[in-house]
Parts: C-alpha cells; sequence; structure tokens
C-alpha cells in the first residue's frame, strides 16, 4: 500500500498508508478535511569517487601477496579513477612521482621535488663545499677560526 502525505486546511501534516481507492481521512489533530500534498522526496545511497592512485595499496603487503583477484579488483579501481579524472581533471590532483609512500611518508607520501622533511637548507658554496660535513680543513671564511688560520694535522678527524 502507498504511502501518502496530508495536510488540512488548518496547516497540520501527517502521513497515513492506505489504498488508493480508500477516501481521504480527516486531520487526526483538528478534524478538518484533508488533501493530498506531494511527498518530500528522499534520495538514499552513496556517491563515491575511486580513490587516487597514491591512497591505493603500493606494496607487497598492501595487495595481499599479489592476490590475483584483489589485484584485478585494483586495476579497475584504478581505471574508474583515470576515466573519472579524463572526464573532471579537476580531480586529478598531484602527479608528481611518487618516491617514499612508507613509514614517515605512509600519510603523506614524498613525492619528487618536495623537500625531505627535516633536511637543512643547502649552503653550499661556490668551491664546492658544504658546511658540516666534517673533512677538517679551514676555507678562510670563518668556521670558528681565525681568518687566514689553517688546520693543524692535531684536528683533522681519523
Amino acid at each position: 500500500m502507498p504511502i501518502y502525505d496530508l495536510r488540512c486546511g488548518e496547516g497540520h501534516r501527517f502521513e497515513v498508508i492506505q489504498s488508493f481507492t480508500a477516501p481521504l481521512p480527516d486531520c487526526p489533530y483538528c478534524g478538518a478535511a484533508t488533501t493530498k500534498v506531494p511527498s518530500r522526496v528522499a534520495v538514499t545511497g552513496l556517491a563515491s569517487a575511486p580513490p587516487p592512485p597514491e591512497r591505493m595499496p603500493q606494496t607487497w603487503r598492501g595487495t595481499y601477496g599479489a592476490n590475483r583477484e584483489y589485484v584485478a579488483e585494483l586495476r579497475r579501481t584504478a581505471d574508474a579513477r583515470r576515466r573519472l579524472e579524463e572526464k573532471y581533471p579537476e580531480l586529478a590532483g598531484d602527479r608528481r612521482p611518487i618516491l617514499a609512500h612508507e613509514g614517515r611518508f605512509e600519510r603523506a607520501p614524498l613525492r619528487a621535488g618536495d623537500p625531505l622533511p627535516g633536511a637543512a637548507p643547502s649552503h653550499a658554496h661556490a668551491h664546492g663545499h658544504g658546511h658540516g660535513h666534517g673533512h677538517g680543513h679551514g676555507h678562510g671564511h670563518g668556521h670558528g677560526r681565525a681568518t687566514g688560520e689553517r688546520s693543524r694535522p692535531s684536528e683533522v678527524a681519523p
């Protein structure tokens, strides 16, 4: 039997389940005559986009040891994502190659061109030596020695 939304002249709304041939009941709140009103549409279900490549398994363990059925489903999912991105390029996101995706990079993969987290910025000089790599000789531009003072053999690290 269908469900009807009814309303009376006083504005009361209610639902009834009854045969489409049965007469409409009076309002249960005030007893006035009722009329059918358009039902509210209930949209159910869930729409979801296939995950982007960086959210897909990247390791042997992530594919359950390359389980044939699981890998086939991953391929179908990847194909669905590719088709979606072809239709809606704004969903494509960052396509730079992923260099690291495990350990500390599990939640935010390291991509080509990203700085290494925790790495100090480079201070390389024109003569090719960077700071702090322990080669033990002075450069004449200040590493805690007086200008022009050279390192002595006893100061060189073994």
